[in-house]
């Protein structure tokens, strides 16, 4: 069963996350968030797409108790991240992210690759990677927040809430629970409404115009993850996680 379902109407596709408790993906869910990214990207009767969710947050990032389990994974998980966080970043159709509740992790990466964010009044960004055991999620973080927020962010895993976010500039409206798929809606239409070989246009301009190449510095990033997973401060991390207690590191 796909942890997301898919709708599209008026040329707008919006891809829904809803895998309780709290879409949390694990390696194939992002394989699958990744493959269904590309495929609505290549689609010609979608022009916009909307990222939304179910359930009590927008994402948690990756399944830590599939991790916990067998850190082997991690190379599929990293591979899983990168091509769905590529997939919007790169993908030719815009991209709008609307959120709620919790935003960590991987739900992080999929803000910071996106070309519009909207956020209900609940919504919280968090980077809680140093806890975990892992690393990555800064490029995609610096791509919303300056950088000296960005690194108290990921050094003491204090999130910000919404209105912090749209202070610093990274969300474009900050709406009710309630009125966060219309206030997406709103703005999707607009995009929509235009010519779809122009936006397509604006986005590569947009995106090739930008400092850096997002990629290449997640990339980087995934190989820092690669080596804490060598630490037994990783694996502690992991395992104080899923067993709901507090980590010993000596």
């Amino acid at each position: 069963m796909q942890p997301f379902r898919v709708e599209i109407n008026e040329h707008i596709a919006e891809l829904v996350f809803d895998r309780p408790p709290v879409n949390a993906f694990d390696c194939a869910g992002w394989a699958a968030i990744a493959a269904e990214l590309e495929s609505l990207g290549r689609d010609p009767r979608v022009r916009v797409i909307v990222i939304r969710a179910e359930g009590r947050g927008f994402c948690a990032g990756v399944d830590i108790k599939e991790l916990a389990a067998n850190g082997n994974l991690i190379v599929a998980v990293n591979k899983g991240n990168y091509d769905s966080f590529k997939a919007v970043h790169r993908n030719p159709k815009p991209v709008i992210a609307a959120v709620h509740g919790f935003v960590l992790g991987g739900g992080i990466g999929l803000c910071g690759a996106a070309d519009i964010v909207v956020a209900s009044e609940c919504a919280t960004f968090g980077v809680p990677e140093v806890d975990r055991g892992a690393m990555g999620g800064g490029a995609h973080l610096q791509r919303l927040f300056p950088v000296q927020k960005v690194r108290h962010m990921y050094f003491t895993g204090e999130p910000i809430d919404a209105y912090e976010a749209f202070r610093l500039g990274a969300v474009e409206r900050v709406v009710p629970r309630e009125k966060l798929r219309d206030a997406a809606l709103d703005i999707a239409r607009k995009i929509a409404a235009k010519s779809p070989a122009m936006i397509a246009l604006a986005k590569e301009a947009l995106t090739g115009i930008e400092d850096g190449n997002l990629e290449d510095k997640y990339r980087w990033e995934q190989g820092f993850t690669l080596e804490a997973y060598r630490s037994i401060d990783s694996q502690e991390a992991r395992d104080s996680f899923v067993e709901k207690r507090d980590a010993q590191f000596n």
